[in-house]
């Protein structure tokens, strides 16, 4: 029985050899080098859509956490808006910061 189980051993060992030298030398063919380009771009596109998904994901949740509109930031209220006048360098608050009276 003991060189029953060594001759079944040694088969399987050369089959095994067999099948990965068989896979290597394929490897190394233009087709299958053709093939491994192939499956790295689609791996690349895989992974930088993945990328994007992940962005916006993280995007979405700090805009949530911010209180930011998903569209843009939010919108200033008038209180809030400065304008600069294009003949002064003097920054000014809304008009209704500076109202004259002209009675």
């Amino acid at each position: 029985m003991s060189r029953g189980l060594w001759f079944v051993a040694g088969a399987g060992a050369g089959v095994y050899t067999v099948v990965k030298a068989r896979r290597a030398a394929e490897a190394f063919t233009p087709v299958g080098i053709r093939d491994r380009m192939a499956g790295l771009g689609v791996g690349a596109h895989l992974f930088a859509e993945e990328l994007r998904t992940g962005m916006a994901e993280k995007e979405i949740e700090l805009r949530e956490r911010l209180g930011w509109a998903l569209d843009g930031p939010p919108e200033l209220t008038v209180a809030e808006t400065r304008a600069v006048s294009p003949t002064s360098s003097r920054v000014s608050t809304s008009s209704t910061d500076e109202v004259e009276d002209t009675d």
